[in-house]
């Protein structure tokens, strides 16, 4: 069968093509230059992933196979993706994912993306869709407290040691996807799995460690005792998990 592979060059808002075939255990991403793309068919081979950008907004295809542990990954973004088959064929494993991604402490998490799915012929043994929302980040870890200073033998006395700064807080995680499925009347419920939970908060920041007192000296004269150590800060607090999505199934 002859195959088109969609290149960056496309510039047209809506992009046409016959096939698109990812080999096994490899990656493709459709390029980013077009919103709407028509295929008469897609394959996605063993093991393989298809990436679908953010800047798309729609795909409709004829036919799709996914097979043995297929992906279909679907990056963040603010609008909703609709997706409509005509016929799929899903093997065993594979799925559509629409996560969100975690968060940084630059940025926060992002939220899974929204997803409109309508199969009108589907033979599949499941229908997978994880649409789960970003981890949060942890918080920051607090400083360690610095060592007290040591005395000497003919001045002063040995320094303590500073406290340790306090973690910081995990950062929240982003909210599950409002997904929607339109199916067959015939495909059962029992094979449908979707997960639209919101990320989970980010771990909570370790607590510095306390500086050492400065060491004890015996000199000559006298002995200097050791200072006492600094307190160990405080851990921070868990993030709060993000929102859950929702999951709405339309029978055709």
């Amino acid at each position: 069968m002859r195959k088109v592979f969609l290149l960056a060059l496309l510039v047209s808002p809506v992009a046409l093509a016959q096939s698109v075939s990812v080999e096994t255990n490899s990656l493709m991403r459709l390029p980013s230059s077009t919103s709407v793309l028509q295929l008469e068919r897609l394959e996605v081979a063993d093991y393989g992933t298809l990436l679908i950008p953010s800047t798309i907004s729609q795909v409709t295809v004829d036919e799709l196979h996914l097979g043995r542990d297929a992906r279909i990954a679907i990056v963040p973004g603010n609008t909703a993706l609709q997706m409509q088959v005509r016929q799929a064929q899903l093997e065993h494993g594979s799925q559509i994912t629409s996560r969100g991604a975690p968060g940084t402490h630059e940025k926060p998490a992002k939220a899974g993306r929204d997803l409109i799915l309508r199969i009108n012929d589907l033979s599949a043994e499941e229908l997978s869709v994880d649409a789960r929302g970003g981890a949060g980040a942890q918080g920051y870890a607090g400083l360690d407290g610095a060592n007290g200073e040591d005395p000497g033998c003919t001045w002063g006395s040995a320094g303590r040691g500073a406290n340790g700064d306090n973690g910081g807080d995990g950062l929240p995680g982003a909210s599950g996807a409002s997904v929607r499925l339109e199916l067959p009347q015939d495909f059962p419920g029992d094979k449908i799995k979707v997960w639209v939970d919101g990320g989970a908060g980010g771990l909570a920041g370790i607590a510095g460690k306390p500086g050492k007192g400065g060491q004890s000296k015996g000199c000559l004269v006298y002995r200097a005792d050791g200072g006492d150590k600094g307190r160990a800060g405080l851990e921070g607090q868990p993030g709060p998990a993000g929102p859950a999505g929702s999951v709405t199934i339309q029978r055709l």
